[in-house]
């Protein structure tokens, strides 16, 4: 009988410690041992460039620290925040209770200044993770670090653990460098050095290639479109590790922590060995020169040199620049370094496909310097679309709402595209080289997802060789039962890049509802790039099957790049509560609209009370201004923006050396990318040479970018004369832009008392002029205008 009880009783033990270590329940973690973190977010002066910037750190530094737990344990994290403004703290790649996942008015409450905030959850996973901001562009500014957590028991074979933080760093006000995108200012790119000017077009042959992408309403090829000052891994752009020894194994422990970078990342010595992704075990694979997303987190195993130090060499995308670590000591065992992409090549090869692509659109250019900057970049084109808006649940809604949550159940393309490789970061690798563009008759596709788990086009899923992720297997198998109801879902991606309106679906995160989930089923989401950049699509509170070659043993990963006019299909287990966000996790891009809200209908928690979420919905409908002045020896020009999503006032000005003065104020709507109405009033001197007398009329009209990228305006007054301008500006030289300007009047007299006047009375406008962009904020300028003659002055943008 004791006998029994005895085994009865270690039985009952067994269980409860297999329990509370194998399979771990909201009723056990009491009993974890506690884990506390204290986090202080303040202002500090930063000096990476030589120059001193207000910026903000995490307990004094940049990054933030690295947040050391193990599995098992529970966390204890208190925020402080010592600025004076919110902030707040996203958790990133942790499955954690909703409400400390830290998305400001969404799940969990900002923290005010002066508040220390405590986050509470069980650490029920390993690998590596990191953390950041989730408010405004706080990020971009410092609020980042990484997470380290290891796993109950060592599987791998490795020495030592090395967390590599990645980041992109500029000396300008990040909020300054998004109006400055906005407004279309393309002086980011001429300080890069990639605008592609006509003297760049003509010098490689490409003349042809630049008529038909500009015919089609399509930009110019970017790969980023800030400018940032220094790359840096941990803080510095470069780093030495002499404490490790020859012949060690290290796990190096990647975290893309950037706010829009993109980096391949090389190594010296032999190739190093990917065990992990996004946190998640993979069967171990070699692989050197590997891209690594915005968000994105790799593990890598290198073996430290016998008789050198080795480099890992971190390269923006773009080439624009590059951090290095070095490992160990004595000579440097060099990592590849790859050549800056060619994308005027790029373009030669796109246009040879003769695809007809989605087309750009561009605002109304009130004064020619916003538009002298390449016009539009980036865009779909809403008449290729050849699609159903639906709810999901498959029923139509209405498209004046422009709510595409997704689209349930259909199964054609909702595009005409042609499939193509649009890699921006050219790669002409040692080796494995592998074909990055080719026509679609002779692309040699990768692995393609099988047509019933892709809604249109699969063959889009194959992608470039070197941006997918069949490399990636997982050690166990991450397919979901067969018997679960699938919901299956469409999200293009998509944006207005001139505007930098950014968007899924058309619609940015301002003007579209929730996207309702259901507990116990599969969601399936076809990600369709229609833009020509890249997106790493990050969803909170849950992995996400990526489906690729390996099927059932497809990787699990909780950010994914798609890449430009491609599609990627991921999948997740909707088996939890309360709403979590979906977005671009390129910083700019989720302030701009690429987003959503996945809500399982559950009840709001009640602390979120007094926290609405518009504060988050609206955020990228912020109101932008700017202004640029003209002073010239033969005119002055004035010319105003506010603009957000949708709506856009603007005013014009001038005046020229004989008195002839004309000043207008219009409201303009955004109907799509290309078209516009604008109603307003203008206002202009009744008599040449003379101000005296000023002529004040209502006006109206639409607005429409056409091929080219030429800007047109119809427009009438209140006197009933119609009016039609065009306006064009391209760079013939890197720093150097031509641009035109025409405008036909006509005048039936119809304000006489006498009735129409059967002589109708027209006047043309006509200027041309060139300007040198000596700077962000200031040019050269010339032009000749048939109303005042020529003259050469300055023009400033504030």
């Amino acid at each position: 009988m004791r006998l029994k009880l005895t085994i009865l009783l270690l039985l009952i033990l067994t269980h409860k410690v297999f329990a509370q270590t194998a399979n771990p329940t909201e009723e056990n973690i009491d009993n974890w041992p506690e884990h506390e973190y204290n986090l202080e977010i303040a202002y500090e002066s930063v000096n990476f460039t030589g120059k001193d910037v207000k910026a903000m750190t995490i307990n004094g530094g940049i990054p933030g620290p690295n947040l050391v737990f193990t599995e098992g344990e529970f966390a204890i994290i208190n925020v402080t925040n010592k600025m004076d403004h919110e902030t707040s703290v996203h958790w990133h790649g942790i499955i954690l209770p909703n409400f400390y996942d830290g998305v400001p008015y969404l799940t969990t409450p900002p923290i005010r200044p002066g508040e220390t905030f405590q986050y509470r959850f069980a650490v029920k996973q390993s690998g590596t993770y990191w953390y950041h901001s989730h408010t405004g562009l706080q990020e971009q500014r410092g609020v980042y670090g990484s997470i380290q957590i290891n796993p109950k028991e060592k599987t791998l074979d490795y020495d030592k653990d090395l967390v590599l933080v990645l980041s992109d760093w500029m000396d300008e006000n990040p909020l300054n460098q998004l109006r400055n995108l906005k407004r279309g200012n393309e002086w980011y790119l001429i300080k890069k050095g990639q605008i592609q000017s006509w003297d760049k077009i003509i010098k490689e042959k490409a003349v042809s290639a630049k008529l038909k992408m500009i015919w089609q309403r399509m930009p110019d090829f970017a790969i980023s479109d800030n400018f940032y000052d220094r790359f840096l891994i941990n803080g510095k752009s470069k780093q030495e590790y002499p404490q490790f020894n020859p012949g060690e194994k290290v796990r190096l422990r990647f975290v893309n922590a950037s706010a829009a970078s993109y980096y391949w990342l090389t190594f010296g010595g032999e190739d190093p060995l990917v065990v992990s992704a996004d946190g998640k075990d993979v069967v171990p694979v070699e692989h050197n020169q590997t891209l690594i997303g915005v968000a994105e987190t790799y593990d890598f195993i290198v073996t430290i040199p016998k008789n050198g130090q080795l480099e890992v060499r971190a390269m923006a995308q773009d080439g624009s620049g590059f951090a290095s670590a070095y490992l160990g000591n004595g000579p440097v065992f060099k990592a590849p370094v790859l050549p800056e992409p060619d994308l005027i090549e790029k373009m030669k090869r796109m246009m040879s496909m003769d695809m007809k692509m989605g087309a750009p659109a561009s605002k109304f250019r009130p004064g020619k310097n916003d538009s002298i900057k390449v016009m539009e970049k980036y865009s779909m084109d809403m008449g290729e679309m050849n699609m159903e808006e639906m709810d999901m649940n498959g029923a139509k809604k209405d498209m004046a709402q422009m709510n595409m949550e997704g689209m349930s159940g259909m199964k054609k393309d909702t595009t005409k595209m042609a499939h193509a490789n649009m890699d921006h970061g050219q790669m002409k690798m040692a080796k494995d080289t592998m074909e990055a563009d080719s026509d679609m008759e002779g692309m040699k596709l990768g692995y393609v997802v099988p047509a019933d788990k892709v809604i249109g086009n699969n063959m889009k899923t194959g992608a470039n060789p070197q941006f997918n992720y069949n490399f990636l297997k997982s050690p166990v198998k991450t397919s979901f039962d067969g018997k679960k109801p699938v919901k299956e879902m469409l999200f293009n991606l998509t944006g207005n890049m001139n505007r930098y309106v950014w968007s899924i679906n058309g619609v940015p995160l301002s003007e579209t509802d929730k996207i309702k989930i259901e507990q116990g089923t599969v969601a399936r989401i076809t990600l369709n790039n229609l833009t020509m950049m890249h997106h790493p699509m990050h969803l909170h509170g849950h992995f996400f099957r990526v489906l690729n070659k390996n099927g059932e043993y497809s990787p699990l990963k909780h950010t994914v790049d798609v890449a430009p006019m491609q599609k990627v299909v991921i999948e997740f287990d909707a088996s939890e509560t309360g709403d979590w966000f979906f977005h671009c996790h390129i910083l700019y891009h989720l302030n701009s609209g690429m987003a959503r809200v996945f809500s399982y209908d559950t009840p709001r928690d009640e602390r979120l009370k007094e926290y609405p979420l518009a504060n988050l919905t609206t955020e990228a409908n912020h109101m932008y201004t700017w202004a640029e002045v003209t002073a010239a020896s033969h005119m002055t020009e004035l010319y105003a923006t506010a603009t957000n999503i949708r709506n856009q006032f603007i005013f014009r000005g001038e005046y020229g050396w004989n008195q002839n003065l004309e000043a207008n104020l219009t409201y303009e709507r955004y109907l799509n990318d290309y078209f516009r109405v604008f109603g307003g009033i203008n206002v202009e001197n009744v008599y040449e040479d003379n101000v005296d007398e000023l002529n004040t009329v209502a006006i109206g009209g639409v607005r429409y970018l056409l091929p080219l990228l030429i800007d047109s305006e119809l427009r009438i007054d209140s006197e009933l004369r119609p009016n039609i301008s065009f306006y064009k500006a391209t760079m013939i030289f890197p720093h150097i832009a031509l641009y035109g300007e025409y405008e036909y009047e006509m005048d039936f007299g119809w304000s006489n008392d006498l009735g129409p006047d059967k002589n109708y009375v027209s006047e043309t406008t006509w200027q041309v002029g060139m300007e040198y962009i000596l700077g962000k904020n200031l040019s050269l300028m010339g032009s000749y205008d048939n109303r005042f003659g020529a003259g050469a002055g300055l023009s400033a943008r504030f």
